[in-house]
């Protein structure tokens, strides 16, 4: 074999295997006051974190992953699907505002080191219905000709990803699952799609959510613990949930034509808050057996020896103004707490020392809201409740760490969700004259009261406005090219509307606005 040959083929195995079992965390970016992003860049680097998997393109965090070698998924909402599928300018446009200009520099070590576009956020997902079903594959189909006139389609793929709902199987055994039959004229089009562009297959997977909706799956089996009963099929013996979810969705892959995809996993963590058996013991064992079962590389029983290209754990941080639909563990999922701090240990990659903490976090000042214990408090529950329906009260839910202290502490943890909320801010601790203001930390046990972040709510700084005023910009070419394609026009309408929605969601929170009662027993 010539040696330049022989050099080559090296150099294929070598970058195969540093690809293949790469751990990565999602970082979301669903909260009140965020961790700056150049401190969350510091904390990816200093625990060798070396892939991210974004929600959007956030300017401010592309920014910061700038320089840092980092590979990034960059992510495109829902909300923008129907826009993109509708207009290959539209997609030039987002391509070149949130790839082109980021991406590294041949020959120079700037620039962002994309590798992943992930077209929607589980677009899929049955509770979502059918809203983006008929976007997703057009939306895909442009953003990947955008990649490809901008010269980057041999760097930068184009996935898909896949809410664990989208895989069926009605006995709960790998060997019967398939894609929902709602799915198979869209599954067949974009299986297509990804295998001829080499793009992986991307599935959130949860066994945590499997735990609570699967009578059948013990705690053990899913966090990894030998001592789990196993669940058998046919001849294949299944000693985790991992597995068993993985290797369903290898058998719905293999069923319509693609037995060998690569396959990344999105998703996949276990909370520390909010429901029963969310805690950071739990999250901690759970982390450990996946950690250690990935580096293994024993795969599954249907590939053995063949573990996922890519596993993403689910999340860096924890999110106080995500979604609690699906529950108040929701906001929970994070590594590591709001500010950075590490809830338990585990090695990602750094060797066996602990996780590394964000450092030099600015926090507002150590005053805390409780409630007045000298006034009447007849009517505080009320006033807790509403404060509730605001600000994140999610730790007082049954199974959560607060659930068991003792009102009228579980009013004071309302009060002060809320006053940290609305950055400490005199009249929000207000309540009628049952709020006070404190210098002492009222934090018990295990029920941390917290103290938010100093960050700036400019709405000239906030991300979604920066990002506002980017789309208007691409808004106005596309309008001025409207004699020639009156559609393309009303597209970049589409497209704004569909940011400044999203913009005046973000400003109703920041202002208290629009938030559901959560249900927080014992206050």
């Amino acid at each position: 074999m010539p040696p330049n040959l022989c050099l080559i083929l090296l150099l294929c195995i070598s970058s195969s295997t540093t690809r293949a079992n790469a751990i990565g965390l999602n970082w979301g970016t669903a909260a009140s006051h965020p961790l700056p992003p150049p401190r969350v860049v510091e904390l990816l680097k200093n625990n060798n974190i070396a892939r991210v998997k974004l929600f959007d393109a956030d300017p401010l965090v592309l920014q910061a992953l700038s320089g840092s070698k980092i590979a990034v998924t960059v992510g495109i909402p829902n909300s923008m699907l129907r826009s993109l599928n509708s207009s290959k300018k539209a997609a030039e446009s987002w391509v070149h505002d949130n790839v082109t200009r980021y991406v590294s520099s041949s020959g120079r070590g700037s620039g962002v080191r994309i590798e992943y576009v992930a077209v929607g956020d589980e677009p899929f997902l049955q509770s979502y219905g059918d809203q983006f079903h008929p976007f997703v594959i057009g939306a895909a189909t442009n953003i990947q000709t955008a990649l490809i006139r901008a010269n980057l389609a041999s760097e930068v793929k184009v996935v898909v990803p896949f809410s664990s709902d989208t895989i069926q199987s009605e006995s709960n055994l790998p060997s019967k699952g398939h894609f929902r039959s709602d799915l198979n004229k869209t599954m067949s089009h974009l299986l297509t799609f990804l295998n001829k562009h080499h793009s992986p297959f991307f599935v959130n997977i949860s066994p945590f959510l499997s735990l609570h909706q699967n009578k059948n799956i013990s705690l053990d089996f899913s966090i990894f613990k030998e001592t789990a009963h196993p669940h058998s099929d046919s001849h294949r013996t299944y000693k985790n949930s991992f597995d068993l979810i993985y290797d369903t969705v290898v058998t719905a892959l293999s069923t319509v034509g693609y037995p060998e995809m690569d396959i990344v996993v999105g998703q996949i963590g276990w909370p520390t808050d909010g429901a029963a058996n969310a805690t950071s013991s739990v999250a901690e064992t759970f982390m450990k057996g996946l950690i250690r079962h990935l580096q293994s590389k024993s795969g599954t029983p249907l590939r053995p020896r063949v573990p996922p290209t890519e596993t993403y754990i689910f999340s860096l941080l924890d999110e106080d103004q995500r979604s609690i639909a699906a529950g108040n563990f929701e906001r929970h999922w994070g590594l590591f707490t709001f500010d950075g701090q590490a809830k338990y240990h585990v090695d990602l990659g750094q060797g066996s020392r602990n996780l590394v903490n964000a450092q030099n976090v600015n926090y507002l000042p150590s005053r805390w809201c409780v409630v007045n214990n000298n006034r009447d408090l007849s009517n505080a529950t009320a006033s807790a409740s509403e404060a509730c329906s605001v600000a994140d009260c999610t730790a007082l839910s049954p199974g959560s760490s607060c659930f068991n202290i003792s009102w009228p502490a579980s009013i004071s943890y309302s009060f002060n969700s809320y006053y940290q909320q609305h950055n400490q801010q005199a009249a929000s601790c207000d309540f009628g004259g049952l709020g006070l203001i404190t210098t002492v930390d009222p934090s018990m046990e295990k029920c941390r009261f917290s103290i938010q972040l100093h960050t700036s709510h400019s709405s000239s700084l906030h991300p979604l406005h920066l990002l506002h005023q980017m789309l208007l910009a691409a808004a106005t070419i596309l309008e001025v090219e409207v004699a020639e394609d009156t559609k393309e026009g009303i597209v970049a309408a589409e497209v704004v509307a569909a940011v400044e929605g999203e913009v005046a969601g973000e400003e109703a929170a920041e202002m208290g606005i629009g938030f559901a009662p959560i249900q927080a027993a014992g206050i």
